[in-house]
């Protein structure tokens, strides 16, 4: 079935030339002109993916950002006007997998909602997939259920967290560097920034560290990264 895309703008050039560029694409856009209508939007349509705004009026899409993660891992691709890395780097803190700063180019964030959405694959139910699962210390993914656990207890994760540290977990021995956890997550040539790499780190470590885990993700400066002990 085509995959629903919500399209969160308040400027209606903007959505009416994404919604054409991802009706091409094969996808089923559906449009919000404001923060409020787009949180009415995700609650009716559930959509696949979350085009989102990042300057919008009553509610901008910084607070509709939290209130979505506070109870949803659907993925999210902030547009923003500001060209600068503070708020990059907050979207991406907050639980964006991605985001692409304006003027742009609609084939552009076709592509990345794309990149987005192979990542996620077609989620299954949650089943009992311990025989795919894999462990290393405390530190537990179900790659199938794409879920998360330390020590048992879930931590929920983005799509992008989640392939960042199923990237490291296939090799725990090796450091992977910034650009080839980017080539791992969408392919060689993406365009994505270093400080966003470690923006997603960062959150990774806060979240595993909250559930009591701080040795997740070692840092090898001037390499990259590597999976850590995980409490083992």
């Amino acid at each position: 079935m085509p995959r629903t895309i919500l399209i969160a703008d308040d400027d209606p050039h903007i959505r009416q030339l994404l919604a054409f560029a991802l009706t091409k694409a094969g996808l089923t856009p559906v449009e919000a002109e404001d923060g409020d209508a787009a949180l009415a939007a995700v609650a009716a349509h559930a959509p696949d993916l979350v085009v989102l705004d990042i300057n919008m009026p009553r509610m901008d899409g910084i607070e509709v950002c939290r209130r979505l993660r506070a109870d949803s891992d659907v993925p999210i691709l902030f547009l923003s006007s500001r060209d600068d890395e503070i708020d990059r780097v907050l979207g991406i803190e907050l639980g964006a997998d991605d985001y692409v700063v304006k003027p742009f180019s609609p084939r552009e964030v076709v592509a990345r909602v794309m990149a987005i959405l192979r990542r996620v694959g077609a989620r299954p139910p949650a089943v009992d997939s311990a025989a795919v699962a894999i462990q290393h210390g405390r530190l537990r993914l179900d790659p199938d259920g794409w879920q998360a656990s330390w020590g048992g207890a879930p931590v929920a994760l983005t799509v992008t967290e989640f392939g960042i540290l199923r990237t490291l977990l296939a090799m725990p021995s090796k450091v992977f560097s910034r650009d080839a956890i980017i080539d791992r997550l969408h392919g060689p040539g993406f365009a994505i920034t270093d400080r966003t790499i470690d923006s997603h780190v960062r959150n990774l470590r806060a979240k595993f560290a909250a559930a009591g885990g701080d040795d997740v993700i070692e840092t090898r400066a001037g390499i990259g990264y590597r999976l850590g002990t995980c409490g083992g």
